[in-house]
């Protein structure tokens, strides 16, 4: 009776493990988020913005 319940103890931990959860997202609520993540990241480098000017060095007397 003990390996019974034993087998049957293991074999509802095996199914339990193999139980997976499926998320389906709607595709056009990804593209909105990733057009968003996009357009920030563009904004960050607008064309008004210069690269910080290189330091010179002394020049040589």
């Amino acid at each position: 009776m003990r390996t019974l319940t034993v087998i049957a103890g293991l074999g509802y931990l095996l199914l339990q493990g193999c139980v997976t959860i499926n998320i389906y997202f709607p595709a056009a609520a990804a593209e909105k988020a990733a057009d968003k993540i996009i357009d920030e990241v563009w904004q960050l480098k607008t064309p008004n913005q210069t690269a910080p000017a290189a330091p010179t060095s002394p020049q040589p007397k």
